[in-house]
């Protein structure tokens, strides 16, 4: 029974002890770095990685009393070195590698890491490659180079310029930089138009060479992107070159702000060979950790423990440790266990050097714990993305002036460029437009602060090979002469004058492009430009759609756009050609207009107006010729009553808008050649089967084709303004054409010598003249610059008239629907206005002169014979009969006797 009960007990005292032995937390854990010793950034790197250690174990709050220990191995600027390194710090059973800062030993690396399971996290690798999925142990707590080449290509594309150059170290770093670089100024529409890769090692001769014969090259915009180097080789060899001069631009990735902040003290020499270079640096925001960080190096470099500068990478270095540690803390606390076992790949190699190397069982737990970590370190919060990389990239860019390196401004993946730095514009998730974004004036090399032009055509270059048509017809916009070779015309004194106005040489030479028996095909020409045949084309090349698709085009010289040219029927005038300004309706109306002022002033002035008074006869013809007068103004009758003279200031309203609107018409109809046609615009041409000329060379014929579906069948080709002639006036049934569709300046010098052919309809196509370049040509924008100069200053216009104005400058005739006939909508206000006042002017008449007859009946003494009983009928008409003498009588006799009756005069007796 005692050994019944003993051996529970027994089994129990050893779980207990045997659990409290597994959840007992190392005394020490064991950490590695792998990275250049004696380099820019591993110098304050390991500084600070062994700071971070010091402070991490000398804080309660992280590790519970485990210690960190910290195993380092110099990479030498080696991968071979490197690898040597990173297996003697795996040897010694290490949790995490930190570092390296090189990108290729970094690949080499991760390889490694991937094979052990032990995760790495670099504070300096910034290859966007490592973080493809092929490293799944790879982290890091700087950026990427994706995010500082977007950076780059919006500086780029900030300042307008399309191409660049640029000088890269050719490792892994060097050439996946670039090509990211490359892929962000793609999205912009820049390119990369040159390399200069360097070895690892350069030799500064060679160097000096390439980098001369970059020269000959038309970008002057550089983009440097190398392993840190205090000695600044690359631009001293520019200065040397006079390459560190007006004109210039020189760009530099965070290498540069690396190796300047390493400098202790500042070596202010180094900054001469470096005026006007514009540079990215790692964005760290300010934070009392940081504040009290730089504070405790700075003491620390008094007291010559440290002989570098505290650069980014020092920081991101330090905050590295902190990252490890916290995830090594969460790992222990949640796991606790460490084992490390051996690799069945690594069996048969017991007995070499790799023997010793395990496996770390527990590698993918602590790497998820690396990636949910999320603390605010010396650089800011750290925390990972999907890809594995420390989010939010953002940087200063910085400018170098004399011994100063200014700031002028911030980038960041969500705000863009800005004068306000990244964490202010926390809450603008979405990226800023072009137009939102933002520096400070930047100081260029040669001390500038205007922009450079970025581009220019060296001295030393061959001359652009301009192609021009060898025009046969319509020469005097741009042709060579066969008899000297020389090339002249419109086209080529706009080319030259806007020539002038571009701030740099632009030497050229023009090749005719034709055979001098027929205009040459346009878009064989801007076809030739985009095969590298010509560098550009200068004549009258309209800008249409499918050439800008291939080339690029300046700002049109010259609107143009396709019209319609016909022969024209001049309409023969008649005799009665006075009467075509009035349709039938107006005559009608206006005629009737003018016997109603002729009954009307008649009855308005007959009882106050002896000129309107006399024998019947008499009356009629005075009525009549008073009304006609008027539109003569020779009438010599006056009107006396107050509403007779209303009634005629309407009527003479009335008759001055008339008669105005008459003289313009019939002297519309007189002077305007009427011109007709069945062409009444494009849509009837098209409508209809009859032929249809054009242009040899024009685009007209590929429009009418391709955009109007004309039958090819219909279409004629002609060669020259004869030829336009002689094809109209045979026409169709002649073996000619109906119409001719070209564009309108040559139309405009066609019919300047033909009198017998005008345009119909309207302008059917918009479009304009420009200069031919190839894509992304720099000169295409700095010539189109100097053309709108040219039209500004009055220039470009005084060009056009030496050449087509000597003699007056063309017209063209436009056919005209219909005569100018005037229509009585245009004037029925006016009519009613008149009509209404002059029925009103005779009311008021009537009504007055009623009132005035029944005061005349009321105080007439009953003559004799008078017998009340008259029939109604009779005695209705008597009234009548009474009303229309009363009416005949002057107004003046009828006031007489009222006052007579009123005042009677006593009877003598």
């Amino acid at each position: 029974m005692r050994h019944v009960v003993a051996l529970p007990l027994a089994l129990w005292v050893w779980v207990i002890f045997h659990g409290s032995v597994l959840c007992q937390r190392p005394a020490v854990v064991n950490i590695g770095a792998v990275f250049t010793f004696d380099s820019v950034i591993g110098r304050p790197a390991k500084v600070a990685m062994k700071v971070a250690v010091s402070d991490v174990n000398s804080d309660p709050r992280i590790l519970n009393g485990t210690e960190l220990n910290l195993i380092m191995g110099d990479a030498k600027c080696s991968v071979f070195m490197g690898c040597i390194a990173a297996f003697q710090v795996l040897e010694r059973q290490v949790l995490a590698i930190i570092g390296p800062q090189s990108s290729s030993i970094a690949h080499m690396i991760s390889q490694i890491a991937n094979g052990l399971q032990v995760p790495q996290i670099s504070y300096a690798a910034t290859d966007p490659t490592l973080s493809a999925l092929q490293f799944p142990f790879f982290l890091r707590t700087t950026h990427s180079d994706s995010y500082q080449m977007a950076a780059m290509a919006d500086l780029i594309d900030y300042y307008g310029w399309k191409e660049v150059i640029v000088i890269f170290v050719d490792d892994d770093y060097g050439r996946n930089g670039m090509a990211a670089l490359d892929d962000e100024l793609e999205k912009r529409g820049s390119k990369i138009s040159y390399k200069l890769p360097l070895p690892t090692e350069f030799n500064v001769r060679d160097f000096t060479e390439m980098l001369n014969k970059s020269k000959l090259i038309g970008p002057r915009v550089y983009v440097v992107h190398v392993n840190p180097d205090p000695s600044f080789r690359i631009f001293s060899i520019a200065q040397k070159l006079q390459m560190m001069t007006r004109g210039y631009v020189w760009f530099a990735t965070d290498w540069l702000c690396a190796t300047l902040d390493s400098f202790s003290p500042m070596n202010q020499t180094s900054l001469r060979f470096l005026q006007g270079v514009v540079g990215l640096r790692q964005h760290i925001p300010q934070s009392r950790k940081k504040d009290a960080f730089v504070s405790q190096w700075r003491k620390m470099q008094k007291k010559g423990l440290v002989s570098s500068g505290l650069n980014t990478y020092g920081l991101y270095a330090y905050d590295t440790v902190w990252a490890v540690a916290y995830a090594i803390d969460k790992f222990l606390k949640e796991n606790g266990n460490m084992s490390f076992s051996e690799s069945d790949k690594l069996h048969d190699m017991r007995a070499t050097q790799f023997g010793k190397l395990e496996v770390f069982e527990n590698g993918n737990f602590l790497r998820e714990q690396l990636l949910q970590i999320n603390f605010t370190g010396l650089t800011g919060r750290i925390q990972f993305d999907p890809e594995r990389n420390v989010m939010n990239g953002s940087y200063d860019v910085i400018n170098i002036v004399h011994t100063e390196i200014r700031g002028v401004g911030y980038w960041s993946n969500y705000s863009g460029l800005s004068v306000l730095p990244p964490e202010d514009l926390k809450g603008e998730q979405n990226r800023n437009s072009l137009l939102d974004q933002k520096l400070r004036i930047v100081t260029w090399p040669g001390g500038i602060t205007e922009k450079p032009r970025g581009w220019e055509i060296a001295a030393n270059e061959r001359p652009l090979r301009l192609g021009i048509p060898k025009r046969t017809s319509f020469v005097d916009f741009v042709t060579e002469l066969n008899t000297s070779h020389k090339v002249q015309g419109y086209c080529i004194d706009v080319f030259n004058a806007a020539l002038k106005l571009v701030p740099y040489n632009v030497p050229h030479t023009f090749i005719p492009f034709g055979d001098g028996r027929s205009n040459p095909h346009y878009d064989e020409l801007v076809q030739k430009v985009a095969d590298d045949v010509f560098d550009g084309v200068v004549g009258d090349v309209a800008i249409v759609t499918n050439r800008t698709r291939i080339v690029d085009f300046t700002q049109p010289y010259a609107a143009t756009g396709l019209v319609i040219v016909a022969p024209v029927h001049n309409t023969k005038l008649s005799a009665w050609v006075f009467l075509k300004p009035f349709t039938v309706e107006m005559w009608c109306v206006t005629a009737a207009a003018f016997v109603m002022i002729a009954v009307v002033i008649w009855i308005l002035e007959h009882r106050v107006n002896d000129d309107f008074r006399g024998p019947p006869k008499r009356q009629l013809i005075t009525m009549f010729l008073f009304s006609f007068s008027t539109l003569f103004k020779t009438n010599q009758e006056d009107t006396r009553s107050t509403l007779g003279r209303i009634v005629m200031v309407v009527w003479l309203f009335l008759l001055m808008v008339i008669t105005s609107s008459y003289t313009a018409s019939l002297t519309s109809i007189l002077t305007v050649q009427q011109l007709s046609s069945p062409i009444t615009g494009i849509d009837s041409l098209i409508a209809s089967d009859l032929p249809i000329g054009y242009q040899v060379g024009s685009f007209a014929f590929s429009y009418l084709r391709d955009s109007l579906y004309v039958h090819q069948s219909r279409l004629v080709s002609l060669g020259s303004p004869e030829a336009y002639e002689m094809a109209l006036r045979k026409g169709p049934k002649g073996g000619g054409v109906a119409a001719i569709v070209d564009e309108l300046p040559y139309v405009e010098l066609f019919l300047e010598k033909q009198k017998d052919f005008g345009v119909f309809g309207q302008t059917f196509t918009k479009s304009g003249w420009g200069f031919a370049f190839q894509k992304d040509s720099p000169l295409a924008a700095d010539l189109s610059t100097a053309i709108l100069r040219l039209s500004e200053t009055g220039t470009l216009q005084k060009i056009h008239e030496n050449w087509f104005c000597k003699m007056g400058c063309p017209g063209w005739r436009r056919r005209k629907s219909e005569p100018n006939q005037l229509h009585m909508i245009s004037f029925w206000g006016l009519y009613l206005l008149c009509g209404s006042i002059t029925l009103i002017a005779l009311l008021v008449f009537l009504l007055r002169t009623i009132r005035q007859f029944a005061r005349y009946k009321r105080k007439k003494p009953i003559q004799i014979g008078d017998s009340p009983s008259v029939s109604s009928n009779t005695r209705c008409s008597q009234v009548i009969y009474n009303f229309f003498d009363f009416i005949d009588e002057k107004e003046e006799a009828i006031k007489k006797m009222f006052k007579q009756q009123e005042n009677p005069q006593p009877q003598v007796s």
